[in-house]
């Protein structure tokens, strides 16, 4: 199996170079585009601690089968990679198998494309066992496509067993036999993993919090916003995948209610198709939200394109019934970085926003305000008269509703109340002896 980049012990720094090939036909002249799309790919390989020296986009005019590149580019980055002393070559686009070990061939380095890249940082952000499957399981269906250009045994042959003689098992089968057998014991493990987060998912609707989940284009900030919510210390970098499991923690709204906050990884343009599973854990958690903050970057000059891309993916998601149609209505949009905008920051607060800035604190009470407000729009009034002993039935109501208004008599309270439907049903399941009352 190969052997990821971060788990190297190097005496001195991998040099990089990162190209992103730019075809014509697909994306015309948009420089800024391509530029934008470049400093991601810079971002990505630096976050697993390569050096990059050389970094440009290759116009393509058309892909060539066998190396992607035209002749003159693959002379021009020889050169190039030889006068730097480039150690991994970064494509930032996804490559065949033989164009792979062609490009190797001709640069004399290592060569991995955006699909690799992304696995490697994957690799070493996965914390949780359901991530760390899903990142396995990943790696060896990419690996296993690449069989020929990443073992160099693959001549060696094994002699028959038994009375079967003949040349035996090559090497290539014996090791794509091992890899599928490796993936369908992964397969069933995550499935087991699976069904236990299931159970534990039924258990917090048993005892329910509103959850809200935050999303948003990687390195937009929003572990830092968790941070400051909750008082955790998650892994908050200014780099890109600086977590990649779901992490969740209980943080108290204004009103004295109780929600779940949910941290997420985040989303990059052109995620490659093998590695959509390894958000499994991510989406799930989005798609059961009651809440879903839209964390951007707001200062990032190309905030319009990375909005469209989250998205674009959470559509994707509805299509696939893997959320309900509805989301947009459950969306809070949070514009983060204010404090790097100035005095431009003042015009962004509207109503269907909330400019913060997670490293200052400013906003952060208009948050928390807005949660309150959105949680308790999805409620209902309900008045209940109840025994003032009953000190259990009046605890439940504060902590799982708004207190409207209460008048204690002699030996009963009368309470008016805001709960959300289900948390209505389970108090009135509950305590059987308290019935609602006339408004």
């Amino acid at each position: 199996m190969a052997t990821s980049f971060t788990e190297k012990k190097q005496t001195v720094a991998t040099r990089a170079a990162v190209i992103l090939p730019w075809e014509r036909s697909a994306h015309g002249q948009d420089v800024r585009a391509a530029e934008a799309r470049l400093e991601e790919a810079v971002g990505l390989t630096a976050s697993i601690g390569l050096v990059i020296v050389r970094k440009a986009v290759l116009l393509l005019r058309m892909r060539r089968s066998a190396t992607l590149l035209g002749k003159g580019q693959i002379d021009s980055l020889r050169i190039a990679i030889k006068a730097d002393n480039i150690d991994v070559l970064v494509v930032d686009t996804k490559l065949t198998p033989a164009q792979q070990r062609n490009l190797e061939t001709e640069f004399g380095c290592k060569v991995i494309d955006r699909t690799g890249l992304i696995l490697d940082i994957f690799g070493a952000r996965a914390a949780t066992r359901e991530g760390s499957l899903q990142v396995e399981l990943a790696h060896l269906e990419y690996q296993r496509s690449r069989l020929v250009r990443l073992w160099t045994h693959l001549e060696r042959q094994r002699g028959g067993f038994g009375f079967l003689g003949g040349p035996g098992e090559t090497q290539i089968e014996a090791d794509r036999r091992m890899i599928g057998e490796r993936i369908v014991r992964l397969k069933k493990d995550l499935e087991q993993v699976r069904r236990t987060r299931g159970l534990h998912r039924q258990a917090r609707k048993r005892v329910p919090f509103p959850v809200v989940a935050l999303v948003g284009y990687t390195n937009a900030g929003k572990s830092t916003l968790f941070n400051a919510l909750t008082g955790a210390t998650v892994y908050a970098q200014d780099q890109l995948f600086a977590t990649l499991d779901p992490t969740m923690r209980a943080i108290e709204l204004p009103s004295g209610r109780q929600v779940i906050l949910s941290d997420t990884v985040g989303f990059i343009s052109d995620l490659p198709t093998e590695l959509i599973a390894a958000f499994r854990a991510t989406l799930e958690e989005v798609a059961e939200a009651d809440i879903i903050l839209h964390v951007r970057d707001i200062a990032h000059p190309d905030s319009a394109t990375q909005k469209k891309d989250v998205l674009g993916v959470l559509q994707s998601m509805a299509k696939d019934n893997m959320l309900e149609q509805d989301w947009p209505s459950r969306v809070i949009e949070v514009l983060n970085k204010v404090d790097l905008l100035g005095e431009q920051a003042a015009a962004l607060q509207g109503d269907e926003n909330v400019a913060i800035s997670a490293i200052t604190g400013d906003g952060l009470d208009r948050l928390l305000a807005r949660i309150d407000q959105r949680i308790t729009s999805g409620m209902e009034m309900v008045r209940y008269a109840m025994p003032l002993a009953d000190g259990a039935a009046l605890a439940w109501l504060y902590q799982h509703g708004e207190v409207i208004d209460r008048h204690d008599r002699e030996e009963e309270a009368d309470i008016t109340v805001r709960l959300l439907a289900e948390d209505r049903a389970r108090f009135e399941r509950q305590f059987k002896h308290i019935t609602p009352q006339m408004a």
